[in-house]
């Protein structure tokens, strides 16, 4: 084998002035042994290939791109060449390459590498022969998307067509015109180029590629030309322009192209109908779906089992599950045969509402009906019964299943085993595994499988991964559920380095990870706060080929909004987009949701706005999230707005949404329009929380009506409410804004006696009361305080150096402040406001002349003693509460936490 290297060595001829690269991986060099050596004089050009390493993963040499020797084009025209292909394209690409060169078609890339020609481009994609290799080479070789080139693309697109490879050139046009956009795509290869094309086939390409590359506008333009010239467009290229039009909203656009099917063809068929109406309940315009089940029957088109399954699971993703019925039984009356779809959808649906009876029933009568169910409908009915704790009725139905002849899954196994661990039947799922395995009903590896993912929900991770290693070992194969099951264990228990040393192993084996194995990393990094290291995951992922979703760029960009880094977010969302993943409507909602958390409003907006124009139905998730966002800021009427878009577009307000619009009344203090909201909430038949009573209180609270505060702290215990510590701490704060010191105390002792626990905001509101009130009491207050042993944080330092200043003694709240730098402890924007007052006063000489009180000794004493706490335990409590906005900032955090 060296001597046949040897001689090739010596036959390969070096152009460029580039040095001779010649490393070969075994699947390429046995390609080029048995080629003559004459074959390889490549005069002009040198082949030369990287060494592929056991993985498939591609070493490129520095400043060096192998294949950058068959492209016409500089290598310099474009700066994402990395991103064009992937490194198994790569590979996959140099081996259709050597293969070329075996056959004696050497020619045709030394021809190529000279002169960007349509025709040579052509053959030579051919005699790639695999669609995914011709692709990506064309890909690599577009560079130069000047006028010209473009145009040549173009006869190549008529070249592929004329050949009937009409997939191939579809995706080449569709990759032109999404490179150049789609303002030059219209005026250069439409209005220049296809316009006057008179060929079916050519105009039927163009139309399916300006909609794949999402150019309504454009395709719309091309199949009114098909028109033109007596050409009848394809429904198919129909069905799916129409899809694109109703995603991004153009719905008028499609009501013409369905006019001008019916009066000029082709005939709408049942296939078409089932677009449109899957497309408008997207949308939100259930109504209009069913409206067109009506009007397909008027042209002689029966709806059929996906039409009722498309409105039926419209129903149930709305949580109208019971008008979802009523449809099953419309199906049934006009002779349409339901299928076991049909009844999952609506099991499913009652499964995730909780009411396992009802679906029982449903189950019990689709067998009556002659519908058997499968694997997949007996899995979801026994995942309802696990999440309802019903294990026992899980295993009769697994024995009910078997007795039946149904073949039981991995997933049947995954859901009884995670059952039986996770809610204390070790034993039990110990012995179903081995009965399991006896009888030899599924194969070992899904056993095994399932093994390792009881222990982890046992939460036995060690013994998991000392289980998995002793299988690989033994050589008994594994797929990647029970990897993915020890990487989400480990990445909920916060071991993130455990999970990445079984994602190794997993490469090591040659399993290629999932799409979920890559979001549950990516998960665990985030939650974590190493997003440096999610990013360049990401990127990892994409170059190796491995598959990633959007899930996984939505887990990153909500762990940048949670830390508060808008500018990474909004990086990552543009490099999401620029990597071609199209965001869906959940990354879109976390988007707002961020935004608007996070204070920028309008920006929020806008990106609402940009969700509904790609045709994406914002969710009450995303309506709340800027309902919140609206009132936080203090514009209510945009809020209440939005709240009645929500209502017309079908979408019911849930409770988070009665919450969040109560909230946004009482930080108005407007208390009767507040109240109106919590009746109107009893007439929608949602009943009241304690983050609905905590609101109102607060907001009575701030209008220093502590009556109607009390009257609704004794509403909230008779509906069955008892109060938090929330509520407690929202009255006490109202008590000592009140300057009723007394009350906040017997507050304070019922708060105690009910045995809940104080939290640092208690101690932060007495503790600010303290300061105001008369010195016997306040120290009597202080002592009980000091008995419970709380912890003070960044907002007692803020209010004591406050109340120092106010005082009269500016010079010890600047040494107190000195000497908790020393610590150090982090102050944030008030305490620098405080400073900033303090050294105000002493160049003013402010205050500073009063005479020491008692008082002012007694907070100089607390300022002490929370000095030297902090101090001896070297750590304190960080928060966002200010010291003088307790009871506002305690609802909003409250909502915050519903909405995440």
């Amino acid at each position: 084998m060296s001597g046949a290297v040897g001689r090739l060595h010596s036959n390969l001829k070096v152009c460029r002035s580039l040095p001779l690269l010649l490393r070969l991986s075994s699947e390429t060099l046995v390609d080029f042994l048995p080629v003559p050596p004459k074959r390889l004089r490549i005069c002009h050009q040198l082949i030369q290939f990287s060494y592929f390493n056991s993985s498939n993963s591609c070493h490129v040499a520095s400043k060096f791109d192998f294949l950058a020797q068959f492209s016409p084009f500089d290598s310099r025209c474009t700066n994402s060449l990395n991103t064009v292909i992937n490194s198994n394209e790569r590979r996959k690409l140099a081996v259709g390459i050597s293969k070329i060169v075996k056959k004696g078609k050497e020619h045709l890339l030394r021809g190529f590498c000279n002169d960007f020609c349509p025709f040579i481009l052509v053959k030579i994609v051919k005699l790639l022969v695999s669609h995914q290799v011709a692709f990506a080479f064309f890909k690599y070789v577009f560079r130069d998307h000047s006028d010209a080139v473009v145009r040549h693309c173009c006869v190549a697109v008529n070249l592929l067509v004329a050949e009937d490879l009409r997939l191939l050139s579809q995706d080449v046009l569709t990759w032109v015109i999404q490179e150049i956009g789609e303002e030059r795509s219209y005026k250069v290869v439409w209005r220049e180029y296809y316009r006057d094309a008179l060929n079916y086939l050519i105009l039927d390409t163009v139309t399916r590629s300006f909609t794949n590359a999402e150019m309504t506008s454009c395709a719309l333009e091309v199949l009114a030309r098909m028109r033109e010239v007596g050409g009848r467009p394809s429904e198919s290229a129909i069905c799916v322009l129409s899809k694109l039009l109703l995603r991004v909203g153009d719905c008028g656009s499609v009501w013409k192209l369905f006019r001008d099917m019916v009066r000029k063809g082709p005939i709408p068929s049942i296939h078409m109908y089932n677009t449109m109406v899957l497309g408008f309940c997207r949308r939100g315009s259930i109504r209009i779906g069913e409206s067109l089940l009506y009007v397909m029957r008027k042209f002689g088109c029966e709806p059929d089992v996906y039409t009722y399954n498309i409105l039926i699971n419209a129903y149930c993703v709305r949580g109208w599950t019971w008008k979802a019925l009523n449809w099953v039984d419309l199906m049934v009356q006009t002779g349409c045969s339901p299928s076991s779809a049909t009844f999952n959808t609506v099991i499913s649906a009652f499964c995730k509402e909780g009411n396992i009876v009802e679906a029982r029933k449903i189950f019990d009568r689709m067998q009556e009906m002659g519908v058997f169910p499968s694997t997949a409908l007996y899995n979801t009915l026994m995942d309802g019964y696990v999440k309802a704790r019903e294990i026992g009725m899980a295993n009769m139905l697994y024995e009910e299943m078997r007795s039946k002849g149904v073949a039981p899954d991995s997933v049947t196994l995954n859901i009884l085993a995670a059952g039986y661990y996770k809610y204390g039947k070790e034993e039990d799922g110990d012995r179903l595994l081995r009965n399991l395995s006896v009888m030899g009903l599924v194969p070992d590896f899904s056993l095994s499988d399932a093994s390792i993912a009881g222990l982890c929900w046992a939460g036995r991770l060690d013994e998991a991964l000392e289980l998995l290693e002793n299988i690989l070992e033994k050589g008994v194969p594994l797929s990647v559920i029970a990897f993915n099951s020890l990487i989400v264990a480990y990445g909920k228990a916060g071991l993130e380095d455990k999970a990445f040393k079984v994602y190794n192993i997993m490469v090591k084996f040659g399993l290629t990870p999932s799409a979920s194995t890559c979001t549950s990393l990516l998960l665990g990094l985030s939650k974590i706060g190493r997003l440096q290291e999610a990013n360049s995951f990401i990127y990892g992922m994409i170059e190796k080929g491995y598959p990633i979703s959007k899930m996984a760029f939505t887990v990153v960009l909500d762990a940048y909004f949670k830390k508060g880094d808008i500018m990474g977010a909004q990086g990552l969302w543009k490099e999401m987009e620029m990597l071609g993943l199209a965001p869906d409507a959940v990354a879109f909602s976390a988007f707002i949701d961020g935004l608007s958390k996070g204070g920028f409003i309008e920006e929020a907006y806008d990106m609402f706005l940009k969700m509904k124009g790609k045709g994406l139905v914002p969710n009450n998730f995303a309506y709340n999230s800027l309902i919140y966002g609206f009132c936080k800021c203090g514009k209510l009427s945009e809020a209440l707005k939005l709240e009645m878009e929500m209502r017309e577009k079908g979408l019911l307000p849930d409770l988070l949404t009665f919450n969040i619009i109560i909230y946004g009344f009482c930080k108005q203090g407007w208390m009767k329009a507040a109240m109106d909201t919590y009746i109107e909430m009893h007439r929608h038949g949602f009943t009241p929380d304690v983050v609905t009573y905590n609101t109102l209180i607060s907001g009575y609270c701030k209008q220093f009506d502590m009556l109607n505060a009390e009257n609704l702290a004794n509403i909230m215990q008779s509906s069955g409410w008892d109060p938090d510590v929330t509520t407690y701490n929202i009255q006490i704060h109202g008590y000592c804004r009140s300057q009723r010191m007394n009350r906040a105390i017997m507050m304070f002792d019922e708060l105690i006696s009910d045995g809940i626990v104080p939290d640092t905001v208690t101690y932060n509101t007495l503790m600010n009361g303290i300061c105001h009130d008369i010195l016997d009491r306040a120290m009597i207050l202080t002592g009980k305080l000091l008995k419970l042993a709380f912890v003070p944080d960044v907002v007692t330092t803020n209010l004591l150096l406050s109340n120092l200043r106010k005082q009269g003694l500016p010079q010890r709240t600047a040494m107190w402040a000195q000497k908790l730098r020393e610590i150090p402890i982090e102050f944030d924007e008030i305490t620098y406001k405080i400073l900033d007052r303090a050294y105000h006063d002493l160049e003013e000489d402010v205050g500073c002349s009063r005479e020491i009180t008692g008082k002012s000794l007694f907070v100089d004493f607390l300022m002490y003693m929370t000095y030297d706490f902090i101090h001896r335990n070297g750590s304190y409590h960080k928060t966002n509460v200010g010291p003088f906005e307790i009871t506002d900032d305690q609802t909003s955090m409250s909502l915050e936490a519903i909405n995440r």
